[in-house]
């Protein structure tokens, strides 16, 4: 990509709660951010997937899903996981591989740096990407320089955070989002894995983009005609034909949550003043919004905010606190912490 096809990506998206007073320090060691994930279903015990419950530090999932391939001499397409996890970090995950009619393979003598095997059981199905509830997050932020003002963003963001996809989703200084405009330009990316990321960049900066205007007009649980509204249960949406006292009580209860657009082919799901609204906002990304719309993407929405679930925070010590708290499947922790903290100079 030469610097003339480059466009300026702005990831300088708003807070909901102003800038971090205090600064501190963010996945110092490995052991500082642990994640679990969490299936939401029981596994069958049997079936033509072998499935591992992985422990693994400082290593990158995709690396790991090749050597479980070549330990157990199945091709690499035959190994699965419901999502990708921080390599700096321990995590905790699940991988799938299909392994029909044979005996199952001794993973006890399966070696490799920073990984440990905890748990294998045969199941029915291929546990898919996404195919998660979502994550339990154990997080210790260290060098913190300014309690008082920490503490009180502690209790802040317990009422909700914008659902923001992370800055890694984008890529240093927005390349991702380049290299998908460069790739509805014509170019061709023969890798599937690469093309996915570009799309999914794409597409998290449009609703990226929709939810820090809606925080700057201070629109994020004020509702407009024509809102697509979603069952927080449930996750099914519909917009909103008027408002009204119900709907209002209905929000403020998290029952129903407002929604931002994830583009794809077709019309905004919204309507009336809402949709006016996003359509004016997404003017710029016309060439994205085109792109997406090609490749197969289907308009779908996505919560304007993030409320973190069983959240908790210990002290351990005067500068070191520690956190903990459940996400949703596709909820990104950095959307939590980058209302808490700035990165420490």
């Amino acid at each position: 990509m030469t610097e003339e096809e480059k466009q300026i990506f702005s990831l300088d998206f708003n807070y909901l709660y102003g800038e971090p007073q205090s600064s501190g320090l963010f996945k110092h060691l490995c052991e500082d951010f642990n994640v679990e994930e969490h299936l939401g279903f029981e596994l069958t015990g049997e079936g033509e997937h072998v499935c591992l419950w992985v422990q693994k530090v400082g290593e990158n999932t995709q690396y790991l899903a090749r050597a479980l391939a070549k330990f157990a001499a199945i091709p690499a397409k035959n190994v699965s996981y419901a999502g990708l996890k921080d390599r700096q970090g321990d995590t905790k995950q699940w991988f799938s591989l299909h392994i029909p009619g044979k005996i199952t393979p001794d993973f006890s003598t399966f070696e490799s740096p920073g990984v440990k095997i905890l748990k294998v059981v045969r199941h029915n199905k291929k546990i898919k990407t996404g195919a998660l509830a979502g994550n339990f997050f154990s997080i210790v932020l260290r060098d913190i320089s300014d309690k008082s003002a920490l503490e009180k963003a502690l209790l802040q963001v317990q009422g909700g955070v914008p659902n923001y996809y992370g800055a890694q989703r984008f890529g240093f200084d927005g390349y991702n989002v380049n290299a998908a405009l460069a790739m509805f330009r014509g170019r061709k990316i023969k890798d599937r894995f690469k093309r996915g990321i570009y799309l999914s960049a794409a597409r998290s900066y449009l609703f990226n983009r929709v939810v820090s205007a809606r925080i700057k007009d201070n629109l994020y649980v004020k509702p407009m005609l024509g809102d697509c509204v979603q069952f927080v249960a449930n996750r099914s949406f519909f917009p909103l034909t008027e408002l009204d006292a119900q709907t209002e009580h209905r929000l403020h209860s998290r029952e129903v949550c407002l929604t931002a657009p994830l583009w794809g082919a077709g019309e905004l799901t919204s309507s009336d003043n809402a949709k006016e609204y996003e359509s004016g906002i997404l003017s710029p990304y016309r060439e994205i919004q085109e792109g997406l719309a090609k490749n197969g993407l289907k308009q779908e929405r996505r919560p304007l905010l993030l409320v973190p679930e069983k959240f908790s925070s210990t002290w351990l010590d005067e500068n070191t606190v520690k956190l903990a708290f459940y996400l949703p499947s596709g909820c990104y922790a950095t959307s939590i912490l980058r209302e808490l903290i700035k990165a420490a100079e």
